[in-house]
């Protein structure tokens, strides 16, 4: 869409449009201003991981706030991105977007100084709340800008660009910031980032809302919170715990909460949700394809990001660096899949990408037990080409199936299946790995009965563990312990193919069947 170069932007509502207009350099200019959210979220994503250690030696948590410290982001994040999504439809996507970048930014620097793990741990809390704005705004206010599909297809492709490059920077700049500075830098680079998106958007990105939004339903938001907050925390203790802690009830709680939910929506004359999306063979499908790829591919870095670090022996820098090419095709395929979107449906394309995909979980089948670094690394460049496609053509759909108005609530329905299948992709492939690595390993004579004890939990308390004994038994340990890793790895990666068969088979029979028309 053209926008006027005046100094002062116009307010402009998504239904407004009569025509798709093609944007002017004011509108790409925007793109480059919302991509700063984009690469500090996913940034943050796995950053922290790497700052987990200093953290642990300077607040001294207990095991328990430590999972809080990496899962209270999430946890929040996941769980607001609906009520978030469904408010910037009402309030505006522009607004919405500058209380979340301006809130995030303050709590990410009471998180770099928090003194106790216990305030940190509510630092992050805060950072999902915020976080929780800046995502659903940013997808959705490209549906505004670009009106125009062929224009829309691209900078979606750009926008899933950021995440990509984000994971990818994620390692190397938490490798970067923690050899030269406190942990508490992590936290700090988000103020650099923010600044200029709060500075620019009021000037570049025009506000968009639902022309029609209705009344404010608080009753829904609390029915969607008490649906989320259970379900996501259950996943996360399946992955921790088993089934035999509290993830059943939780799953049932969450799941009664969601029926009320969808009930409300359905009886509502103006929902938070419109319930009628999910109809939509290509919006629910896309949803469903979204879900099952981030899944595998977190389940793929889950194994293979232990392998290398505890089984190869790279350093976490080495390792990031090690997966960097399947990064970049990652990306490279999402750019250049738009060209190809204009000749061939979306029922064509995904599948094809998900084929090439699946290869690389057949290679870390076959090649378990010895697999070398190059192998791991071109498996990533095959997973990255097929998920680069999926997630550029599943979120183009998303946003292109629902109306206009009604593109905030849409986005975070996307985010939500990525938060989801992120969470996913650690409980049900990690959890089933690790199950396959207990029962996998049999351990050399003569270990010790606390060495044993913390062998069976993990290959890395196994490889930490062995440092302690002889060095014949504990070269004997390693091996043992990484070929029970490997051997649960060849199992569970036959389960990530399958999971690709399904998101393949899901888009070759619900989504568009034919290239769409350029909007002009």
């Amino acid at each position: 869409m053209t926008i006027s170069t005046t100094p002062r932007t116009p307010r402009m509502n998504a239904g407004n449009a009569t025509a798709a207009q093609r944007a002017g350099w004011r509108g790409w200019a925007a793109l480059v201003v919302l991509m700063l959210p984009v690469l500090l979220v996913s940034v943050d994503n796995t950053v922290l991981s790497f700052a987990l250690p200093e953290i642990a030696l300077d607040l001294g948590p207990s095991s328990a706030e430590q999972l809080w410290i990496i899962d209270a982001y999430p946890l929040v994040l996941a769980s607001l991105l609906v009520t978030m999504g469904a408010l910037g439809d009402r309030f505006g996507r522009r607004r919405m977007l500058l209380i979340g970048a301006t809130g995030f930014g303050v709590v990410s620097v009471l998180a770099a100084f928090a003194p106790t793990a216990g305030l940190l741990i509510a630092a992050r809390a805060g950072m999902g709340v915020f976080g929780a704005m800046l995502m659903p705004s940013t997808l959705s206010l490209l549906r505004s800008i670009f009106t125009d599909r062929d224009q829309r297809r691209l900078a979606i492709a750009i926008w899933a660009a950021g995440f990509s490059a984000g994971a990818a920077l994620g390692p190397i700049v938490g490798g970067v910031l923690l050899e030269h500075f406190a942990w508490g830098s992590v936290f700090l680079m988000s103020v650099p980032v923010l600044l200029p998106l709060l500075v620019l958007a009021p000037i570049l990105v025009p506000e968009s809302r639902d022309p029609r939004p209705g009344r404010i339903d608080p009753v829904s938001i609390v029915l969607s919170l008490a649906a989320l907050v259970p379900v996501v925390y259950a996943i996360k203790e399946l992955a921790v715990h088993g089934p035999g802690g509290p993830a059943v009830p939780l799953f049932v709680v969450g799941i009664a909460f969601g029926a009320l939910f969808v009930r409300r929506q359905l009886r509502s004359e103006t929902p938070m949700l419109d319930m009628a999306l999910f109809r939509r063979g290509s919006f629910s499908g896309a949803i469903v394809v979204n879900l099952l790829s981030v899944i595998a591919l977190v389940g793929f870095l889950f194994f293979v990001a232990q392998h290398l670090q505890l089984i190869a022996g790279l350093s976490p820098l080495q390792a990031g660096l090690a997966l960097v090419p399947g990064l970049v095709a990652m990306i490279a395929a999402g750019l250049l899949v738009v060209p190809l979107s204009r000749r061939f449906s979306a029922r064509v394309i995904v599948p094809a990408g998900l084929t090439v995909s699946v290869i690389a979980y057949v290679v870390i089948a076959v090649t378990a037990g010895g697999g070398q670094v190059l192998a791991l690394t071109l498996a990533f460049v095959a997973l990255g080409i097929g998920i680069g496609m999926a997630e550029t053509v599943s979120n183009e759909l998303i946003l292109s199936s629902a109306p206009p108005e009604k593109a905030g609530a849409a986005s975070a329905v996307s985010e939500t299946a990525y938060e989801l299948g992120a969470v996913l992709g650690t409980a049900v492939l990690g959890g089933l790995l690790t199950a396959l690595y207990r029962a996998n390993l049999v351990l050399p004579d003569g270990v010790p009965a606390e060495v044993a004890s913390a062998s069976r939990e993990t290959l890395a308390g196994a490889i930490a563990a062995s440092a302690a004994l002889d060095p014949a038994l504990g070269a004997q340990l390693r091996e043992a312990a990484a070929r029970a890793f490997d051997a649960g790895v060849g199992v569970t990666a036959l389960i990530g193919a399958g999971l690709i068969v399904v998101a393949a088979l899901v888009a070759a029979t619900t989504l568009e069947r034919s290239a769409p028309a350029s909007e002009h």
